[in-house]
């Protein structure tokens, strides 16, 4: 049976394999409408369960941001219907979901706190978007379950001392080893992915610095890096410096196609 599952366990990962857009080899075991189901479903349970802003010179504002960032996306997410809310939240925080879901909550709006702050943020949470990263954190999942389960089910047939104490260990090791490490690189991918997108839409990528800063200065969690399911904000300004000269080009590119965002609020 131990075998049989890891034979299983190891073709679902080989069918799985993909390259994410900056080249990184990741593992997306669901359909994109499988996914598109998903987001879904999380955002209309959002929609249900949390404040929607009614404001609608903020939710303009925000709408013409994310449009022309979306305008610039690939052309199956670009002609993709994409709904974009504005939550009553106070926490400096957006989201994007498959099936083309865009959520930002009011407290962003006090830390971006111009167009191409927000565009920055929007840029980044589309680009989890068309890298698959919500896929690749499902997939992650399932395969670290099986694998705990498989592990336990070896500890049982070999009647193993400690067996509570080794899978604690385990799931430990899961947490720190996998699925917190990828989380900071889809965070890192998605920075950069996401200035790039900003870029192309007209937007000014030398404002991501700025933002980071204005995130920084709004506070964190002190958690260490190692810790964290983010980049500390000084290694993502380092990243985005390191970047910065490809995206101004971009940006000169964009605006000589007439690409000039206008959004105010």
């Amino acid at each position: 049976m131990k075998k049989l599952m890891m034979v299983v366990l190891a073709t679902a990962v080989l069918a799985g394999c993909k390259t994410s857009p900056t080249g990184r080899t990741q593992i997306a075991l669901y359909s994109d409408q499988q996914m598109s189901q998903m987001g879904q479903a999380s955002f209309a349970e959002m929609k249900k369960t949390q404040p929607i802003n009614s404001d609608p010179k903020v939710n303009a504002y925000v709408k013409c941001i994310a449009d022309d960032v979306i305008s610039v996306l690939p052309r199956e997410y670009a002609q993709q219907a994409w709904e974009v809310v504005v939550f009553e939240e106070d926490s400096a925080n957006a989201f994007a979901l498959p099936g083309g879901y865009i959520g930002v909550h009011t407290g962003l709006l006090k830390v971006a706190v111009n167009r191409d702050q927000l565009a920055t943020v929007l840029g980044h949470e589309v680009a989890h978007v068309i890298a698959e990263h919500s896929n690749e954190r499902v997939s992650q999942n399932s395969l670290i379950q099986t694998g705990l389960q498989v592990g336990g089910a070896a500890l049982d047939m070999g009647n193993v001392q400690y067996r509570g104490e080794i899978m604690q260990a385990l799931g430990l090791g899961a947490q720190f080893g996998v699925v917190l490490p990828f989380s900071r690189s889809h965070e890192s991918e998605a920075d950069i992915v996401g200035l790039d997108l900003m870029a192309k839409a007209g937007f000014n990528p030398e404002q991501s610095v700025s933002l980071w800063q204005n995130m920084s200065a709004a506070g964190s969690s002190g958690t260490p890096e190692f810790m964290s399911t983010h980049p500390a904000p000084g290694n993502r300004i380092k990243e985005l410096q390191k970047h910065m000269p490809t995206a101004l080009k971009a940006q000169q590119a964009a605006k000589a196609q007439g690409r000039n965002p206008q959004c105010k609020l």
